[in-house]
Formats: C-alpha cells, sequence, structure tokens
C-alpha cells in the first residue's frame, strides 16, 4: 500500500479569529504564524487582506519572516458579480499581498448564491471560473474553498458538482470540500465524497465546522475517503462551536492512522503550541480538551491510579510525551495508597518514607477534602501537608499576626491597608502594604516581609485567584474556598484556603505558595550540595 500524503492548513489566523471573544494584533498573528511554520505545517491562512486593514498590515510585515516549512496563504471571495476580475478590489488585495497561495472562497450551493449573492447560478460559475484562472495566470497556487458544499450537494448534487468542475477546469489546485454549517454525520461525508471522486474531480480538500461536535471526526472519515488537504485551526478556535481542531486531528492522523504529517519531534510540541494560542488569544485553556489538555492524562480514582502504575494503557489510549503532555496524579477523598505514593514520586519524596505514614495522610487527606479544601489543583498545599506529616519540613518563616484596615469616603474608592509581623530566623519584620482590596494587600505585606529575607520570592508570581462558596445557604457567612496559582523559577504549583472568613481563607493559600516555593528552593540546593560532596 502506498503511503498517503496529507497536508494541513492552519486557518486559525483567519477562521480562528473569527470566534467569540478572539481577536489578534499583527504582532500576535505573526507571533502565531512562526510558532505555526515551526511546528511544521505546510499551510498558514493568514487573513483576508480585502477585508480590513490589520491583514493588510499582516501580510506586508509578514514579507519580512523566513517561513521554513509552510507556505503563507492569503484568502478572498471570487471577483463580485458584473465586475471584470483584474479590477476587483479584493482580487487586488490579494495580488498585492504576494503570497505564493491563495485561498479563494466560491459558492457551490444554489440557494447562497441566488440569495446570498443575488445571481444566477451561470453567472455563478463563471465567477469561479474566471477567478480562479486569473489567479493562475498570476502564478499563484489555488486552493479553491467549496462553500456550503455539503449542504448544496444534499440540495442539488448536479450544480454542486459543476462548480468544483469550473474550478478543476480552470487550473485550481486543490478543491476543498466545506461543511460549513456543521451539521454532517461521518457517514453523509463518506458518501458525498465517494460521488465527487465518481464525478472525475481530484485532489480533494476537507474544511469542516463543529457545529454538531462531530468536526474532528468528519475529518479523518474525509482522509480515510482520499482526501489529502486537510484545514482547521488550533484548538479548535472558529465562529459559533468552533472549526475542527488540529490539536486533535493531528495526533489522530499521526498516531492512530499512521499518517505521518509532521515529525515526531514537532508532534511533542503539540501541548506547548496548544497553550501559547491560548496565552496569545488571552483565553482559558479547556483543561479537557484530549491529547493537549491539562487533564487529558490526569488520573483521580485511587483503581485508577493503581491500574496505570502497573500498565499505563490501562487507562491511557497514547503515551502522554508522544504530544508534549504529562501524567498526573491527583489527590482527593477518593484517593487510595496508589495516588498517595505516586503523587511523592512525583514530589521527589522517598517513597518507603511515605508508606510508614500512609494512615495518617490518608486520614488527614479525607478529613480536609470533607471541610472544603480541595487538592486537585492544589498541588503545593498537598505537598506541604504530606512533608509536613512525614516530619520532612519546617515553615521557612512564622506568623506573628496580620491586621487589615479598609475605609472608602463617598467620593473615593475603597482603600485596604494590611499590616503583618513575621519572624524568620528569630528576626522580626514589620510591615505594612496598600493594595485594592484586603487581600492583595495582604499578598503585598507578605511579600515585602519575605523577600527582606528571601530576595528570590521576587521572582514568584500569582496567575488566578479563585473563590468558591461551599455553602450558599450561609449567605455572607458562608464558608469560602480560595484556590491561587502561581508561578516562578520555571515551575507553576497551586495552593489552597478555606474559612467562613474570605481574607482568612486567602492568607492560607497566599502563605501556602510561598512556603512551598521556599521548601522546593531549599529542596534543591540541599540537592546540589549533595551531589557536590559525592563528585
Amino acid at each position: 500500500m502506498e503511503p498517503i500524503n496529507v497536508f494541513l492548513l492552519d486557518t486559525t489566523l483567519r477562521d480562528g479569529s473569527q470566534g467569540e471573544n478572539i481577536s489578534f494584533s499583527v504582532d500576535d498573528k505573526l507571533a502565531i504564524a512562526q510558532k505555526l511554520d515551526e511546528f511544521g505545517f505546510h499551510y498558514i491562512e493568514g487573513g483576508w487582506p480585502g477585508s480590513n486593514p490589520r491583514d493588510i498590515e499582516f501580510f506586508q510585515r509578514a514579507k519580512e519572516l523566513n517561513f521554513k516549512n509552510a507556505r503563507l496563504t492569503a484568502f478572498s471571495s471570487t471577483r463580485h458579480k458584473d465586475k471584470p476580475v483584474n479590477r476587483d478590489p479584493n482580487i487586488v488585495a490579494l495580488l498585492e499581498a504576494e503570497t505564493p497561495t491563495v485561498t479563494i472562497v466560491g459558492k457551490s450551493c444554489c440557494r447562497h448564491t441566488e440569495s446570498a449573492l443575488n445571481t444566477t447560478l451561470e453567472e455563478n460559475l463563471a465567477m469561479i471560473e474566471e477567478t480562479v484562472s486569473f489567479l493562475k495566470l498570476k502564478g499563484r497556487e489555488v486552493i479553491y474553498d467549496a462553500e456550503h458544499f455539503f449542504d448544496g450537494y444534499y440540495h442539488n448534487p448536479e450544480y454542486a458538482i459543476k462548480t468544483l468542475l469550473a474550478a478543476q477546469r480552470s487550473g485550481a489546485d486543490v478543491l476543498v470540500l466545506c461543511d460549513t454549517n456543521g451539521g454532517m454525520l461521518p457517514h453523509q461525508i463518506v458518501d458525498v465524497i465517494k460521488q465527487v471522486k465518481a464525478a472525475g474531480l481530484i485532489h480533494l480538500g476537507i474544511h469542516t465546522h463543529n457545529d454538531s461536535e462531530l468536526a474532528v471526526a468528519n475529518t479523518l472519515m474525509a482522509v480515510q475517503n482520499g482526501v489529502e488537504h486537510v484545514q482547521g485551526t488550533i484548538n479548535g478556535f472558529g465562529e459559533r462551536c468552533g472549526n475542527a481542531n488540529l490539536c486533535a486531528i493531528i495526533p489522530n492522523l499521526q498516531l492512530k492512522l499512521k499518517i505521518n504529517v509532521v515529525s515526531q519531534k514537532n508532534l511533542r510540541q503539540l501541548t506547548f503550541l496548544s497553550g501559547f494560542v491560548n496565552e496569545i488569544a488571552n483565553v482559558s485553556p479547556n483543561r479537557q480538551m484530549s491529547f493537549v489538555g491539562k487533564s487529558a492524562f490526569t488520573h483521580k480514582a485511587g483503581l485508577h491510579v493503581s491500574a496505570v502504575k502497573k500498565s499505563t494503557q490501562s487507562y491511557e489510549h497514547v503515551s502522554p510525551e508522544l504530544v508534549g503532555n504529562q501524567r498526573r496524579c491527583l489527590v482527593s477523598d477518593l484517593s487510595g495508597r496508589s495516588n498517595i505514593e505516586t503523587k511523592a514520586v512525583e514530589l521527589g519524596m522517598d517513597v518507603e518514607s511515605v508508606r510508614e505514614y500512609m494512615p495518617k495522610i490518608l486520614r488527614e487527606l479525607k478529613n480536609k477534602e470533607n471541610e472544603g479544601y480541595s487538592y486537585e489543583a492544589a498541588d503545593g498545599s498537598f505537598e506541604l501537608m504530606m512533608k509536613e506529616i512525614t516530619q520532612k519540613w519546617q515553615p521557612s518563616f512564622e506568623l506573628g499576626g496580620f491586621r487589615i484596615l479598609m475605609e472608602k469616603d463617598k467620593h473615593g474608592s475603597p482603600r485596604s491597608e494590611a499590616t503583618i509581623r513575621l519572624k524568620v530566623n528569630g528576626v522580626t519584620e514589620h510591615i505594612a502594604a496598600e493594595g485594592n482590596g484586603p487581600v492583595q494587600a495582604l499578598d503585598i505585606a507578605l511579600r515585602k516581609a519575605l523577600c527582606s529575607f528571601y530576595p528570590e520570592i521576587n521572582d514568584v508570581h500569582l496567575s488566578d485567584f479563585k473563590v468558591r462558596v461551599l455553602n450558599q445557604k450561609g449567605g455572607t457567612g458562608a464558608k469560602v474556598r480560595v484556590l491561587v496559582d502561581f508561578y516562578g523559577q520555571n515551575q507553576r504549583w497551586g495552593t489552597v484556603g478555606v474559612s467562613e472568613n474570605i481574607i482568612e481563607a486567602g492568607w492560607q493559600a497566599l502563605t501556602d505558595g510561598y512556603s512551598c516555593f521556599l521548601l522546593r528552593k531549599k529542596t534543591v540546593e540541599v540537592k546540589i550540595k549533595n551531589d557536590l560532596k559525592v563528585g
């Protein structure tokens, strides 16, 4: 059997940017384009230069980039009705982008042709044919996107096929069948592709949307039935329910269907690429996204963890390392010994010493969770608890007390001031600081006090702060759980605090966060010191 070649076109910068709450600056688009090229995409669709100044600027600046793998692609529609193609402003802007490849979208559905374009079926065919022919004469590789093709085929198959034949006859290099409404089922995709191939159409592509949660499945079925060009977006960004998610399509093609679309080395960068695009787009990542989500290879139930310790294949369909992800073990009131032991290994602790204290650790864990603590996203707090029980941790600082003052006059904004006293190695530090709220004021004061003894605290930053009410019927006196995420010195960790007083809950999470950082730093320093002695 001959190897199957599949080419990837990423349209995150064009179709993906049409998703709700997604907005890329020109600098954002340039940064993402470079990462897509490094990953190994064959085509990067950068935008529609005829539609807005931002995309015009992007293509102007993109000329300075040196793509090693991808062909930058500009997008446009067929010429307007009753307008010569060489004087159509969209086509002129497309040529001025000076990309080696262009994507042209045309109507395949007779209903859309007559209602949206307000033209005749014959004129639409001429618009397709003349636009593709003109761009081929200008030396461009032409990808033809047959918009609403599947819906158009089911409404009028003869006309839908005619639109593809017009594009192919004019020299289009790829004919992309679009499920623009995202409503097709896999068997419908397969049936239509078979009819398209029977009509003598070749070099087919697929572009699906996710309105029925089937964009990835439809894309894979298309490839298995001879489609050789795949379009999608990173993280499934796109209008309505999004486009086909390339972060799922690529590993399924490569690891399941054995179709190599990128190098194995680059595939290991997939999780990083997903996170990079989320970060640029300022979008919270979907933890449960397949392959690249933080929870994709995360195990919580004790039975699962026990089985994964013996064989990772028992609850993992692929190895997380293949896509640059990692295996995680959560601890909660559902945890058993296997969860605790696995977590101890993650934290670099001696498993044998942990086993000695296992009953006490499990008992404390279940009691804390019953009080409202949650350690699934608070590995820092759990690490401190476990090391305190195993007598492998002494606090890096001792709290003498804190006081919060809040004031607001009728003209000004609320002001919070925190005063804290803490002691390190017998030396007391007394610090005051202001913040927008009481927890921020506490955090600033705590950082200032600790920096007097541990300057490296300046490297620690808060990345998230979440508050959840645990018993809503308690009203303003309800118990709350505060979760804080930290990052610093190439690591991330989370902490938790619980109390009827939100300030106290925040204080618990904050002090755990800085204590965990200092503990890990001390652990590393001791290990280096011991390694030097051995050396």
